[in-house]
């Protein structure tokens, strides 16, 4: 049985349409949208084109129809500079790279870096995407270029500012506040765009910042983006200076009575995996940047049979180096095989889910995106069945998984929006974009005197004398 309708616009077919709903995977099957971009017929692809003879239909049938992947975390900011750091743990990189480049960090970088990484997210199928943008450039209120990069190109967000004011000659806590409110009024005009308040980190945030937080999310119910328990120094850390763990002092000070999406949550007690269950506290599950940067495994089987919701996210554009969704989502199943010693630690349709439903339920959205149901948007992705990775489909969802990369996705729509078609962003001319990105790249390294770190600052261990 179909849920065909009568009035789309447009109609994707494929072999399969994974409709991580309800209804499942459907074979031979298409879905069908309105010229207002809201789905309104799912079902097989004979029903739903005789259906609605008037719609322009996409697909030859071999590929995979999907909702449009969910990157549950990641930091825009770092758009333009990937590639650096590489044997540094988390916390060495802060200081080695991010820090020195988010003291120098302009609302023009952050936007073209932001475009830049964007083409590359659209390109492997992510639709929506959870950013925060993390500067010490106060005053000039530079997180909301992340919101003129990714409106630019039509993708739907979640922005937030990271703020962490621990650290020597940070402004006073206002100045922080300020730019939380100037990112939720520049959000207010961008209809796929929401905001939330950001915290960078529990240790990195004085006590004053932190009450204005929290009372700023109780007078406005501002929910929040943060990380929790990402690395094992800073459990120590936490015990030492509050006595409990960074999710336990999250919760003394209240902020976990809020909507929350925390990024990593990888060294998690019984109880902070409990407490966290019972707050309803949301996971972004980050595998590909928690392997570069030696931080470990995140529990994630123990959250999802805690009912935790869990989403993937790439992390940053450089502690991940990418923001490739596919890699995110190999590595997030290969992961947990190889820390468990257990083939079935973690399956393809798991995987999927927390892709997209998943990371959909993570950030509050999922009655409106993450699944391929009628009467939610049309965040749509056709990927190709006649590349050697989809052209065997025995099972469509470990061939996505596990075999799939970037090179299968044809054509994305966000909204009912084509935004890619053959492969590539429509409207976007990406060697001018490159060409922009590589200079601005080396602006930014220059300024941040990121000697050591990139070959226009300073003589690379793998140079020659």
């Amino acid at each position: 049985m179909s849920d065909a309708g009568k009035d789309a616009a447009v109609i994707v077919r494929g072999n399969w349409v994974l409709t991580m709903g309800p209804r499942g995977a459907l074979r031979n099957a298409a879905v069908a949208f309105d010229a207002e971009g809201r789905i309104v017929g799912v079902g097989p692809a004979e029903e739903v084109i005789a259906a609605n003879p008037g719609a322009e239909v996409s697909g030859d049938g071999n590929g995979i129809v999907i909702p449009g992947f969910v990157n549950a975390h990641t930091h825009l900011t770092e758009g333009l500079n990937t590639g650096m750091g590489e044997t540094a743990t988390l916390w060495e990189w802060f200081e080695r790279v991010v820090n020195p480049v988010g003291q120098v960090l302009t609302r023009d970088d952050i936007a073209l870096g932001t475009r830049l990484k964007g083409v590359e997210m659209l390109e492997s199928g992510i639709t929506t995407v959870n950013d925060m943008s993390c500067h010490r450039n106060l005053g000039g209120n530079v997180s909301l270029g992340a919101v003129d990069g990714l409106a630019s190109l039509g993708l739907r967000g979640v922005v937030c500012f990271g703020a962490e004011d621990e650290y020597d000659g940070a402004p006073e806590a206002s100045v922080f506040l300020a730019e939380h409110e100037a990112l939720a009024d520049r959000i207010s005009t961008e209809a796929l765009i929401d905001f939330r308040v950001g915290i960078g980190t529990v240790l990195g945030i004085t006590k004053e910042l932190f009450e204005m937080t929290v009372n700023g999310c109780r007078e406005h119910g501002w929910a929040v983006h943060t990380h929790l328990a990402e690395v094992r120094e800073e459990l120590s850390a936490s015990r030492i200076e509050h006595g409990c763990s960074t999710i336990q002092y999250a919760d003394r000070v209240g902020l976990l009575e809020h909507e929350v999406i925390a990024g990593h949550c990888i060294w998690c007690s019984e109880k902070d995996i409990g407490l966290m269950a019972s707050r309803d506290v949301a996971v972004a599950h980050n595998p590909v940047a928690n392997m570069i940067l030696a931080s470990g495994v995140c529990p994630v089987p123990r959250f999802l049979r805690e009912g935790v919701r869990v989403g993937i996210g790439t992390d940053g554009a450089a502690s991940n180096d990418s923001q490739d969704m596919f890699g995110a989502v190999k590595t997030a199943g290969l992961i947990q095989k190889l820390h468990t010693l257990d083939a079935a630690a973690m399956t393809a349709t798991e995987v999927m889910d927390m892709a997209t439903i998943g990371g959909a339920r993570a950030l509050g959205l999922d009655g409106e995106i993450g699944s391929l149901e009628v009467g939610k948007r049309a965040d749509v992705v056709l990927l190709d069945g006649n590349t050697p990775e989809l052209a065997v489909q025995h099972d469509p969802f470990q061939q996505l998984v596990y075999a799939t990369t970037s090179r299968s996705v044809s054509d994305v729509w966000v909204d009912g929006v084509k935004r890619v078609e053959g492969g590539s962003v429509i409207g976007t001319d990406v060697v001018e974009l490159a060409r922009e990105a590589r200079d601005a790249s080396i602006d930014l390294a220059e300024r941040a005197g990121l000697a050591g770190e990139s070959v226009h600052c300073g003589k690379l261990e793998f140079e020659e004398e």
